[in-house]
């Protein structure tokens, strides 16, 4: 009855440790598989979330400018037909 119990207990045992290597090969995998993804994104040019915001408002800022500048142009041209077409003749 005891060596019964001995050769469970060594049994248990190996299977314990077998899983818990398995645990580990598949943190190791997991981790150098994320690490490859990492590289490989890398490598492509992406820009980061903080960069495509800060664009993002100089474009809206500079679309803001363009617009103002525009309504400018127009204003100073309707001045400059008045005067062109009002103005005495010489």
């Amino acid at each position: 009855m005891q060596s019964e119990n001995r050769v469970f207990d060594d049994f248990v045992k190996f299977v314990n440790g077998a899983a818990g290597t398995v645990a580990g090969m598949a943190r190791e995998g997991e981790s150098a598989a994320r690490e490859r993804a990492r590289e490989w994104i890398g490598g492509l040019d992406f820009v980061s979330r903080e960069e495509f915001e800060a664009v993002k408002e100089m474009a809206a800022a500079a679309r803001d400018e363009a617009e103002a500048l525009r309504a400018r142009v127009e204003t100073l041209e309707k001045a400059a037909k008045g005067t062109d077409g009002a103005g005495p003749a010489a």
